[in-house]
């Protein structure tokens, strides 16, 4: 049977107490008689590094273990909720308890990094999300009450304040000068056990787990150095012993009991410093925001589009009155380069809008019907509310206002925009287009990702109201890939499929 992955933020909620005999008993050994000392074994054999104990001893006191201790809300429930694969237990800091119940103590584990002498730490905003008391206890055993500077749940990062001096403290390096295969070491927490240091490489840059509601920022450091639950908000180092990461998620498996396969995340430092830098002065993120909705092209996109190469990323949607729009920007435009920086990829785009202050004017190179332009848009401020989900329509009496075809090519049964289908679809009443009525499992259109509900708007760039207006299309692409724009929910977006 088909096993999923599933994306876990790393907290710990278990506790485990102390074991005093250990594993080999509290028997004292033997004082071993006086002799040298043994040669220290080198770091370096034949060009092999053998040791990372020096990067080690610089950085594992600046990594602290953090127990956040907060009060469940009580909620009442009339049914068990159902299990998902994505093992909700694990995500949940403060899960809230079970039927009409008083507000309980929860505790919940993480780490941390101590980033200033004066006592500045830097941690995952899961880790403390819903806590009313936070502790840090540092690698000599001290431990401090934590005061909260801010919390940033779109980076999933969080800063903490201790009072205290002269503490030991990591250096955030540059994360734009990691290379996929350098050697990087994690340390923190895990499970509540104590501080551990883990070994690996850099697997890959710039990725995206898609674990949040979509109004998060990641571009996250992939490595295989073993990272478990616990170790949420712990450094991920270099060999120059400087932070590069916060770790922050792992993706596992149900049949490892949600534990490491090698495929861990974590908060690249150059975000973590822009992150803290705000949040230490303003005790909030301001991000920039564009207006529009973008996605990647592919290969049968770029066939579509008849473009010379595979490159930019394609506007979907144009916000009203949003800094796109006031800029000329328009659906169905290609953005190429920002700033004279070339674009390739959708969340790299949004992460550099995102990384830039709002109120900044920035410069735009779009690629309309085949000829580039530049754009200058200044951006407004990022707001983090998501619009409200509609719902599929229902099955519709068959009368002369809601006649249905289908459209053999694609594999669908379509229905013209009624105003009374706009309404259940939550559109406006003067909508067109041609509703997904059914979808052949097997046809090309389902595994474009085309589902039930959908509003085809647009194919190959040219409006369709009709099924004749369809085909016509489809007739005319021949054998090449077309580019349907879709409504989904409120949203448009651009599939490409290839019609038999």
């Amino acid at each position: 049977m088909r096993k999923f992955l599933v994306v876990l933020v790393l907290v710990s909620a278990s506790i485990f107490s102390g074991c005093k005999t250990g594993l080999f008993g509290t028997e004292e050994a033997p004082a071993a008689p006086s002799q040298p000392a043994a040669p220290i074994a080198p770091l370096v054999v034949d060009g092999v590094r053998t040791s990372y104990a020096d990067v080690v001893e610089k950085t594992s006191s600046a990594v602290v273990r953090i127990e956040a201790e907060g009060r469940s809300k009580p909620a009442a429930r009339t049914q068990e909720e159902p299990q998902t694969p994505f093992g909700d237990e694990f995500f949940r800091q403060f899960p809230a308890p079970r039927g009409n119940q008083r507000p309980q103590l929860q505790r919940g584990l993480g780490s941390g990094v101590v980033v200033s002498a004066d006592g500045t730490i830097l941690t995952n905003a899961h880790v403390i999300d819903g806590a009313d008391k936070i502790t840090v206890l540092m690698a000599d055993n001290k431990s401090f009450e934590a005061k909260l500077v801010g919390a940033d749940k779109p980076s999933d990062l969080a800063v903490l304040k201790i009072e205290a001096q002269n503490l030991p403290f990591l250096t955030l390096g540059n994360s734009d000068n990691v290379r996929v295969g350098d050697i990087v070491l994690a340390i923190g927490n895990p499970l509540g056990i104590g501080q551990s240091v883990t070994a690996g490489i850099i697997s890959a840059k710039g990725r995206r787990t898609g674990l949040s509601d979509g109004q998060s920022f990641e571009d996250f450091l992939q490595t295989d150095a073993p990272i478990n639950r616990g170790n949420s908000g712990g450094a991920l180092v270099n060999l120059n012993s400087e932070l590069i990461g916060i770790n922050s998620q792992i993706l596992s498996s149900p049949g490892t009991g949600g534990g490491n396969i090698g495929i861990g995340f974590s908060i690249p430092s150059n975000m973590a410093k822009s992150v803290l830098e705000q949040l230490l002065k303003d005790g909030r993120v301001r991000r920039g925001m564009l207006g529009v909705r973008i996605q990647n092209i592919t290969d049968d996109t770029a066939k579509a589009l008849d473009l010379k190469e595979k490159s930019g990323v394609l506007i979907s949607e144009v916000s009203s009155s949003g800094a796109a729009e006031k800029a000329g920007m328009k659906r169905g435009d290609i953005i190429t380069a920002i700033n004279g920086e070339k674009i390739e990829d959708s969340n790299v785009l949004r992460n550099k809008i995102a990384g830039t202050l709002p109120g900044t004017e920035i410069r735009l190179t779009v690629l309309r019907d085949g000829k580039a332009q530049d754009l200058t848009a200044t951006l407004a401020e990022f707001d983090s509310e998501t619009a409200a989900n509609t719902n599929a329509p229902k099955n519709e009496s068959s009368d002369d206002s809601n006649k249905q075809a289908e459209s053999g090519k694609l594999g669908l049964t379509l229905q013209p925009v009624t105003p009374q289908v706009a309404k259940q679809l939550g559109l406006a009443s003067d909508s067109e287009g041609l509703v997904v009525n059914e979808v052949d499992e097997d046809g090309v259109a389902a595994e474009a990702g085309i589902a039930r509900g959908d509003v085809i708007l647009e194919i190959n760039r040219q409006a369709v109201n009709s099924v004749d207006a369809v085909q016509s299309a489809l007739g005319s692409a021949g054998d090449k890939p077309v580019l349907l724009l879709i409504s989904r929910r409120g949203q448009t977006i651009y599939l490409t499929v290839r019609p038999k």
